[in-house]
């Protein structure tokens, strides 16, 4: 299946609102004020957000009108390119050459961390790599078991240690163990914590030291797990994860839980951290590596 056709069936949800809204904007009709204020209204509801939806109808209109472009459906593939612009943030995630490559990840509770931690594994053993699972959410033994059933699936290693372990001395420990069994990468889950709880933020802060410690330049990555449907809720969450830790890109996940899938452009324009991956399903192989271009045609597919 193309990654269109992901996109779009993950965009389900949206279809009903959104993404049809958004798609009958550009039928037969006039190029007037109306339009351009049905599709700010359009976007905002979708959990574009605000400043982004302004920025993007005045780029529309300008250069709409430098091309003297007259009618609605003159400008669809107008807007597709100053999406495509607007959500290209960086390169793909590519793997470090210093193994083991080392990935971190961070939320708030619920938002499916660990879950996510075991389709990322399923996702880089499909591409023939070693990899380790750190069941670093020392705080809830359920989190553990959760993790131990889902490495399997991804026939993947799996580090854990007692509830309550310190985990900053687990991920030690857990490095140490991939390189003594050659692990191409390294995916550590942490326990959820709310922004505004100062002493768990600060012990991120502690498992990325002592990660950095063990394996200088590590961890090679550290996204932020959000969950699409908490909408604009996720971007506070983002900012406040981002002053803790230097964040390198975001998983979200429920994507097709959400009816609003406009909160993909809403937190790479609000945040500028682009989003990595996201979630399509409940199935292993449900995390997509996001493509910019894809998603944007899943949107203005109609």
């Amino acid at each position: 299946m193309s990654l269109i056709k992901i996109f779009s069936a993950g965009l389900a949800r949206s279809k009903a609102g959104f993404v049809d809204r958004l798609g009958n904007l550009f039928g037969a009709g006039e190029l007037d004020d109306l339009f351009y204020e049905d599709l700010e209204e359009t976007l905002i509801t979708g959990d574009v957000g605000v400043n982004g939806s302004l920025q993007i109808v005045a780029a529309l209109k300008e250069k709409a009108r430098a091309l003297g472009l007259k009618e609605r459906v003159e400008v669809k593939n107008l807007l597709k390119r100053i999406l495509i612009e607007r959500l290209t943030l960086g390169n793909s995630p590519s793997l470090a050459d210093n193994r083991p490559h080392i990935i971190l990840l961070v939320g708030v509770n619920g938002s499916g961390k660990t879950t996510a931690a075991a389709k990322l594994a399923n996702y880089y053993r499909e591409q023939g790599k070693k990899v380790m699972l750190v069941a670093g959410d020392t705080f809830r033994a359920a989190a553990t078991e959760q993790l131990e059933i889902w490495a399997k699936r991804a026939d993947a290693d799996l580090i854990k240690q007692q509830a309550g372990s310190d985990p900053a001395a687990l991920f030690f420990d857990a490095i140490n163990a991939a390189r003594a069994r050659n692990a191409d990468v390294v995916i550590g889950d942490t326990a959820g914590r709310l922004h505004s709880k100062y002493n768990l933020m600060e012990e991120l802060n502690k498992i990325y030291r002592v990660i950095d410690r063990n394996h200088p330049g590590a961890p090679h990555a550290v996204y932020l797990v959000i969950d699409a449907t908490t909408g604009q809720n996720a971007i506070a969450q983002a900012r406040h994860f981002n002053r803790a830790l230097p964040l390198n890109g975001i998983i979200l996940t429920k994507l097709d839980g959400t009816a609003r899938g406009g909160i993909v452009i809403g937190i790479q324009d609000e945040l500028e951290i682009p989003v990595c991956f996201v979630g399509m399903g409940e199935k292993i192989e449900d995390l997509v590596l996001f493509d910019p271009q894809a998603f944007v045609e899943a949107l203005l597919i109609s």
